[in-house]
């Protein structure tokens, strides 16, 4: 049964919890971002009852924003939302000297987690480093942490991410990626129950919900919003008969999307549903004509379950 997890943010208690879109960054064919796009992705995922907005995660290629970018995001989020929902910062940076300075970079402004990925490049820090990574972030910034735990060559083991819930007050959860909902299961099970379990094992979110996962942040409730939330309320209220339905129907989608190319694919996803996010950033392009006819083929049964 979901129970809510509280931060306390600088500004304001919030809850951390339930669908959690990481939305996506529109560009235009200059690689700039369309300020105007991102305001109306906004409120459209608003207007689909979600629980929480990340943005500059992986779906809004935040790995390619620059800081002055990441921060004017930030601005804008903040400014839309308007203390609706929590708002979640994501950072992807590659140092833990880089990740401070991103935080800091809009630490004036009102968000209420930040989302820091372990360093990716291809040099893997050992388990004691990469505790000390996130100790060294949260000790400077001062704000709640949730774990992003998505580098394949530096993935944290689930003993590794116990011992940062238990032993780093700031980190206040995870969002467990990478497809492993065994180890989503694991950190339900044993992580302190004061910390939030997020899961982004896009086609197992009827599991990860049944289970006792607090919610979801990921791509998938970001292309397809509105059958998630029907997805998580329908597990809410016992209803499998409506989230095993749910369940076939995005899996079906998610296993036609190439992931290698996933921002793109998530926002043509979006075009479908009226929203125009804008393109990739280079290098990636838009998906090919294969790939839009399935997932047009595979969206439509899916949006049969849209809440609005």
């Amino acid at each position: 049964m979901f129970q809510p997890f509280k931060i306390e943010a600088s500004q304001t208690m919030r809850t951390l919890g339930g669908v959690i879109p990481a939305i996506t960054t529109p560009f235009d064919a200059a690689g700039e971002i369309d300020e105007g796009k991102f305001r109306r992705q906004i409120h459209f995922m608003l207007g689909k009852g979600v629980h929480g907005l990340c943005f500059a995660g992986s779906t809004g290629e935040g790995h390619t924003l620059d800081i002055d970018e990441f921060r004017r995001l930030t601005q804008i989020t903040v400014e839309e939302t308007q203390g609706r929902v929590p708002v979640v910062a994501g950072i992807i940076a590659n140092s833990t000297r880089d990740a401070i300075q991103r935080g800091r970079a809009i630490a004036d402004l009102a968000v209420d987690a930040l989302q820091i990925t372990p360093v990716h490049y291809v040099f893997t820090p050992d388990d004691e480093s990469n505790l000390q990574h996130f100790k060294t972030i949260c000790d400077a910034l001062q704000r709640p942490v949730l774990l992003y735990n998505v580098v394949p060559g530096n993935l944290l083991s689930t003993p590794l991410v116990l011992r940062l819930l238990n032993e780093v007050p700031l980190v206040v959860g995870i969002k467990q990626s990478q497809g492993h909902i065994t180890r989503v299961a694991e950190l339900v099970a044993n992580a302190p129950k004061d910390k939030v379990i997020l899961a982004a094992v896009d086609n197992l979110l009827y599991s990860c919900f049944s289970f006792g996962a607090h919610g979801t942040l990921a791509a998938s409730p970001t292309g397809v919003p509105g059958p998630i939330v029907r997805l998580w309320d329908a597990v809410k209220a016992g209803d499998h008969v409506t989230a095993l339905a749910i369940h076939h129907l995005l899996v079906n989608w998610w296993s036609v999307l190439p992931h290698g190319n996933l921002p793109a694919c998530i926002k043509y996803s979006l075009l479908l549903q009226g929203l125009d996010c804008g393109l990739a950033r280079q290098p990636m392009a838009m998906p090919d004509a294969a790939t839009r006819a399935a997932i047009e083929r595979t969206i439509r049964p899916l949006l049969e379950f849209d809440v609005a």
